[in-house]
């Protein structure tokens, strides 16, 4: 009897990458986490409440506990952009390139 085939592990520089169907997917997930870290991070930062946050960022409490559980499949690109922008933090895209190379 033959042992089966063994197949060698399969690496991903990202679990999105892991995860999503599509590359496109993997970006747009990439791109949401980022951002919303970055919020959470400036929210800790600041040492706002909740409450303080979402006043300050014009969304609901609820909005923000969603966002600092880290509750990604409930925010899109637009809305994360916003409220960093209204943060007052910059947000860039500056690296594009083929297979995550980049370019300045």
């Amino acid at each position: 009897m033959t042992p089966p085939e063994v197949q060698p592990p399969v690496s991903f520089t990202s679990v999105w990458d892991a995860i999503e169907d599509t590359p496109a997917e993997a970006e747009n997930m990439k791109l949401r986490s980022a951002l919303m870290i970055a919020i959470k991070d400036h929210i800790k930062r600041n040492g706002w409440t909740q409450a303080e946050a979402a006043r300050r960022l014009g969304v609901t409490q609820p909005r923000i506990s969603d966002l600092v559980r880290g509750k990604v499949d409930l925010f899109g690109l637009d809305a994360l952009v916003n409220m960093a922008a209204t943060a007052g933090l910059h947000v860039s895209a500056d690296r594009f390139g083929a297979n995550g190379t980049g370019s300045s």
